[in-house]
């Protein structure tokens, strides 16, 4: 990728923080539009200038002290080729247009070498940040008379630039957790990828990471298309949430579908995934639902290894719920016994739902009231295609923007 040519010289006077730049001999060599704003110079008064020349201590005041600070973090900067922050700081400058005046200024200045070619300090960035607004707009608080001290208006100073810099950390913190979210998300897509799902547009399937989580989660969903007349369609729920999480579901999930294709029904290949699970750490007590769909025969086969049961959708809204064939969790038997396995008939234009328990259950609630939720939630959208119906039943549940544990949900029209 071709990089833009920049103007390095634009950049630095459009930058919005008061800057100087200091030769090692401590003479300004260049300044940006915002030092000459903050300080009410002009890049003839200012350039060519022994810094100390140009910004004096204020004869007036014995106490000034500006000097006497600065000066040494410059030379700290040359020797050492390292950046400098100095304490907020009263500083004061003098009035462009009124001689041997001075104005009462508050600075939060950085320090910051570059380096050149042999190694060496080639100059000096002085960056300030002017925070006189408000350390003036503090006095009127405190002591009697309405002013607080010197050492006072230094301390709150200080806690302004140090709030500041706190905003900038969680600026940066954001910039960060975008990032990782951006690398979460393309982790989950890949993880999730079911090529045989683009095969079949009568299918919908939404997937909701709780929140607060960087959008990567548990749960699962897959589609299969099978050699014979069908396919079967799979949900998951790995216990935990996050990354973590996310990193065991791929392995169950990958070996589901591998079963799926190679042994007879669901109960099979739930079996076959329980002994696969005791393999895999962290992978026991997962919980899932397979259903093949045989399209030519017109009837579902379906088993739960500890999973809520699917919602077969009537288009009239009536509704049987899947629940004959409801084992206990992977690796939850002692030793490996038959899975239970169940059939029931569909009429086309049934609606099959499946989805993980995110979607319906609430704290200290019973599953029979979290069931009954969904099942009335979903008959008036018998008649809605899978994914109107979908983003009907998330939103009429409530959790369209998510939710405080993962949900995946798959929507099959038969």
């Amino acid at each position: 990728m071709r990089r833009p040519d920049l103007d390095h010289a634009a950049l630095f006077a459009a930058t919005p923080s008061a800057c100087l730049v200091l030769d090692p001999d401590l003479v300004i060599v260049d300044v940006n539009v915002a030092y000459l704003h903050a300080t009410g110079r002009t890049r003839d008064e200012l350039l060519g200038q022994f810094v100390f020349d140009a910004f004096p201590d204020n004869p007036a005041d014995p106490d000034a002290e500006g000097v006497q600070n600065l000066s040494p973090s410059l030379r700290r900067v040359l020797a050492t080729g390292e950046p400098d922050t100095m304490a907020v700081q009263r500083y004061d400058i003098p009035l462009a247009h009124r001689p041997g005046e001075f104005e009462e200024r508050w600075w939060s200045t950085i320090n910051t070498p570059v380096i050149g070619p042999d190694g060496t300090v080639a100059w000096v960035i002085h960056r300030v940040e002017d925070v006189t607004a408000f350390v003036l707009s503090r006095r009127s608080r405190g002591l009697p008379g309405g002013r607080l001290s010197e050492r006072e208006e230094a301390m709150e100073a200080e806690l302004y630039v140090r709030a500041r810099a706190l905003q900038h950390l969680n600026e940066e913190l954001r910039r960060a957790h975008a990032r990782e979210r951006q690398v979460a998300l393309t982790l989950q897509d890949a993880m999730l990828h079911s090529p045989d799902l683009a095969r079949h547009h009568d299918v919908a399937v939404r997937y909701l990471p709780a929140i607060g989580s960087l959008n990567i989660c548990g749960d699962w969903y897959d589609v299969v298309d099978l050699p014979t007349h069908g396919f079967a369609v799979s949900v998951g729920d790995v216990v935990g949430h996050g990354l973590e999480a996310a990193a065991v579901m791929g392995m169950p999930r990958s070996a589901l579908s591998a079963a799926a294709r190679s042994v007879n029904g669901p109960a099979q290949a739930l079996k076959v995934l329980g002994l696969y699970a005791r393999s895999v750490d962290k992978a026991l007590a997962t919980t899932v639902v397979q259903a093949l769909i045989d399209v030519a025969g017109r009837h579902l086969t379906y088993s739960c290894a500890g999973h809520p049961p699917p919602v077969l959708l009537h288009s009239d809204g009536s509704h049987d719920l899947l629940d004959q064939a409801t084992d206990p969790p992977l690796g939850a038997h002692p030793e490996q016994v038959p899975r239970l396995q169940a059939h029931v008939p569909y009429t086309p234009g049934d609606t099959l739902v499946l989805y993980t328990d995110g979607l319906i259950e609430r704290r200290d609630e019973d599953i029979d009231v979290s069931l009954a939720r969904l099942t009335d939630a979903l008959a008036p959208f018998s008649r809605f295609s899978p994914e109107r119906l979908a983003d009907a039943l998330l939103t009429r549940l409530g959790v369209s923007a998510g939710a405080t544990d993962d949900i995946a949900l798959v929507v099959v029209r038969l």
